[in-house]
């Protein structure tokens, strides 16, 4: 007799599989309670190495990132959001198939953490009005991410000093290999600042812009690869020059041999993010903003993904979308597409960090950013010299003491990556 099997969302749950669960995570494995791992400036960590056939099923990450002026004086570093590079790496291809910064990776755009709630991302940041470049976060990821012969997760600290990485990397293994018709996850972060705007003196929606364009030609580009698959969405992070209204631009999506027009034209960018009338301070499961512009006056994250209604294409996409209508403006735009898509990956690569590194407007750097200031040397006494001079020796000690200390917590961690990798191996292993 034939059985009816529940498809619908969430259906699989109700379905027995031959799965094996399994979890990477920066847990103490002295069995103490120091459950982070300590990743050194300009080092690269595997976070988790995993034979397959498998699927990544949720990513939960925070961290922390201080810079040292002194004896218990820290302040955290404003911009390791972008500083600290995700790669994700799939089957034994040497090229990654997810590269982008740390905080864009899980929409935190101009490392400025906002509260949201989405399907696939969620966003806890630590309270403070306004938002605080640098800001400790939850991070969460829920898309499967398959893979058929081995998944290994990295992060490249490409800062100047350490920071420390918490981490859940949740997965399931199973027996058999993975259909031919299954596609591996991508994600890819891209950045232009400035845009190339004929007009960014005029205002949005004034007379003067309202000027005929029937070309993609220097839109912004928010994904371009070949092969087959299907787009599922991104983020957007906007640095707002003007002071008004950014949106207004199209988008504009071309599938494989599309020419002009393109298979899919939206109307405004607001539109393609599923708002109206601009970008309202609502988050929801496929759409909405990350960080709005009315919390954080110049900066804006949108997020749209396309979970039940993918961009499917057979030889190519292009995802491209208008900066203010017919490329007027030119703001500061950065953004990470998120896609699905039969190996090889492309080649992705990245900006330096020093061009990664978010713009800081006027007004959001009130208290944010600690300015060194010149020392007033001009009638000191002995005593204020001799007490300056002390500060200095004892200094000198606590820091090569915390050196010391940085050094040994790096060493625990590559001790934990490596016992992390064992770890996966033993759980393969239980399930052959």
């Amino acid at each position: 007799m034939a059985h009816h099997q529940p498809g619908g969302f969430l259906h699989n749950l109700t379905r027995i599989r031959a799965a094996r669960s399994g979890r990477a995570s920066s847990w103490d494995q002295s069995g103490r309670n120091q459950d982070y791992w300590l990743i050194p400036a300009h080092e690269s960590v595997v976070l988790a190495d995993i034979e397959g056939p498998g699927c990544l099923t949720h990513l939960w990450m925070t961290q922390f990132c201080r810079r040292v002026h002194g004896p218990h004086w820290e302040t955290d570093d404003p911009f390791y959001y972008r500083k600290v590079l995700l790669k994700i790496y799939w089957d034994e291809q040497e090229t990654p198939g997810v590269l982008a910064p740390l905080g864009d990776f899980f929409c935190v755009g101009h490392s400025l953490p906002g509260n949201f709630a989405s399907l696939p991302f969620t966003v806890s940041s630590q309270p403070g009005r306004p938002p605080r470049f640098g800001a400790g976060a939850a991070l969460n990821c829920y898309l499967p991410m398959p893979f058929n012969k081995r998944a290994r997760v990295v992060v490249e600290n490409q800062n100047d000093i350490p920071y420390g990485q918490y981490f859940y990397i949740d997965y399931e293994l199973y027996r058999e290999p993975l259909g031919e018709d299954v596609a591996y996850f991508h994600a890819h972060w891209r950045r232009e600042n400035p845009l190339r705007g004929w007009g960014p003196q005029l205002q949005v929606n004034s007379p003067e812009t309202n000027v005929v364009n029937l070309s993609a030609e220097n839109n912004y580009l928010i994904l371009e690869t070949e092969g087959r698959g299907h787009y599922v969405g991104c983020n957007l992070s906007v640095t707002h020059f003007q002071g008004n209204w950014w949106g207004e631009g199209d988008e504009m999506i071309f599938i494989d041999g599309d020419t002009w027009p393109p298979s899919l034209h939206g109307t405004g960018s607001e539109d393609y993010f599923n708002h109206a009338w601009g970008m309202q301070n609502n988050a929801f499961p496929m759409n909405g903003s990350a960080l709005h512009e009315s919390v954080m006056p110049g900066y804006q994250v949108s997020y749209r993904f396309h979970l039940t209604d993918p961009v499917h294409f057979s030889e190519r996409i292009r995802v491209t979308m208008e900066h203010g209508h017919a490329n007027h403006l030119s703001d500061d735009w950065s953004s990470t597409a998120y896609w699905y898509q039969a190996l090889p990956s492309p080649r992705l690569d990245i900006l330096p960090v020093d061009e990664r590194l978010p713009v800081v407007l006027a007004s959001a750097a009130g208290g944010t950013l600690p300015q060194p200031r010149p020392q007033a040397t001009e009638g000191m006494t002995a005593e204020m010299r001799e007490s300056i001079a002390r500060m200095e020796v004892r200094y000198e000690s606590w820091r090569e003491q915390r050196d010391q200390e940085a050094k040994q917590e790096a060493e625990r961690t590559r001790r934990a990556a490596q016992g992390n990798v064992e770890q996966a191996r033993k759980i393969r292993a239980s399930f052959e």
